[in-house]
């Protein structure tokens, strides 16, 4: 599949001294010309905002770019459903604080259509790259293009649901890479259960992250507090759920966002003599791809074939396992009858389960939750919610344990129920 691609072109990329003295904010009845080449620059010239056109496209669009990096990398859209088919297009601040792009016969192409009024709104880009308009210079933001993502996650971008609101802040690929028009792939906090992000391909689930452990996404262990480029940030109430991170060296250029065809990728730059490397892939061997076993089953990437049954469980077709075919995963040898006697077996070291369907509890420790889980007939699993400080809180999984993989370190540690036959 080519979501798990791992071979990825980098093309040379090098990271440019430019200097500009444009500037980063419009006002009232300001505008920003496409025929003129206007454009804002950022106040360290970190961002560009202008109109531009993708490689082998002459169509119009606005959007945020990296200033001092090249060839272009466009990290923001306006109208990506809706282009501009010449060179008269205009970007106009309104009196109540609303942007507005206009074609040439002053049509309204896209607007940020927001329900806050402004009094005196000024649109600055900031060197976020996030391009915010608020209103007289006091903080009371209306609008940001941070609330809106494309295909791109920035540092101090919010992945995530406002629970309040309903917006939901998720990235969506480009059709192609010359069409910036929403494209087949989505990653996206899924609030169900413990809440976790997924990547799917229209509607169908291709990559989890795991559910956030405390430290980091149990099936994402780079995240964890030793990286040492960026802090990672999780937050989850009755407000509002999502991830967002944040650069330790601000002099570091860092981008995260999904290619076309699912490709999850990252790259840092830190030297203007190397350009854009590749950083860590969130997603790095077939086992990161979406229950790849089936249920019950677990990928070890270093095993041939990569997938197993876990132990007290069979394939449930043998003939397809046989031919690599592993997505009707495993059964038990010997059925839960949910009498006295059963118990846990413990499984260390793996990424754990989806946990869309998952119980959990933040304020009972280890010993509670396995208890928990033996007064319930449905319970088929257990884990310490939080791994931090020797662990704390529990979860229980409902239903059949799915997308499941090994790790040589930091993996997490699952207790799986079994019959008393099978102890």
């Amino acid at each position: 599949m080519a979501v798990f691609n791992l071979l990825l072109v980098v093309f040379p990329f090098f990271c440019l001294s430019i200097t500009s003295l444009a500037a980063d904010t419009i006002r009232v009845n300001q505008s920003i010309r496409d025929g003129e080449s206007e454009t804002l620059i950022s106040a360290s010239g970190t961002f560009e905002l202008g109109f531009f056109s993708p490689e082998l496209s002459s169509n119009r669009y606005i959007g945020i770019w990296y200033k001092k990096i090249s060839p272009k990398k466009v990290v923001w859209v306006a109208n990506r459903n809706n282009p501009i088919n010449d060179t008269n297009g205009e970007l106009l601040l309104a009196e109540q604080g609303n942007l507005i792009l206009m074609n040439a016969t002053k049509g309204t192409v896209w607007s940020t259509n927001s329900p806050s009024l402004a009094t005196n709104p000024t649109a600055q880009l900031l060197d976020t790259g996030n391009l915010l308009v608020q209103g007289n210079g006091n903080g009371n933001v209306v609008w940001q293009s941070f609330d809106y993502p494309t295909d791109t996650f920035l540092p101090g971008m919010k992945l995530g649901i406002n629970l309040v609101t309903g917006m939901n802040r998720k990235l969506t690929t480009w059709t192609s890479i010359n069409d910036p028009s929403l494209g087949d792939y989505t990653f996206e906090i899924d609030p169900d259960g413990l809440p976790e992000i997924f990547l799917e391909n229209d509607s169908k689930m291709v990559y989890r992250t795991g559910y956030w452990n405390g430290l980091t996404f149990s099936g994402v262990i780079f995240l964890g507090p030793n990286n040492p480029v960026f802090t990672a940030d999780f937050v989850s109430n009755e407000e509002e759920i999502y991830f967002k991170y944040e650069l330790k060296n601000k002099s570091v250029l860092y981008r995260m966002g999904v290619t076309p065809d699912g490709t999850i990728e990252r790259f840092i730059c830190d030297d203007p003599a190397r350009g854009w490397r590749p950083y860590f892939n969130v997603m790095l061997d077939t086992c990161d791809q979406y229950k790849i076993c089936g249920a019950y089953g677990s990928c070890n990437i270093k095993n041939s074939p990569v997938c197993s049954c876990m132990k007290g469980f069979v394939p449930k077709d043998p003939n397809d396992w046989e031919t690599a075919d592993w997505s009707h995963g495993c059964v038990r040898k010997v059925p839960l009858t949910c009498e006295r006697g059963e118990d846990f077996l413990e499984y260390p070291g793996i990424k754990l389960p989806e946990t869309r369907k998952a119980w959990y509890d933040r304020t009972i420790d280890l010993k509670q939750c396995k208890n928990r889980c033996l007064r319930n007939c449905s319970c088929t699993a257990y884990a310490n919610l939080d791994v931090r400080d020797g662990g704390s809180g529990c979860i229980l999984w409902l239903d059949e344990l799915i997308d499941i993989r090994e790790y040589e370190e930091n993996g997490q540690t699952i207790y799986v129920r079994m019959a008393a036959s099978e102890i």
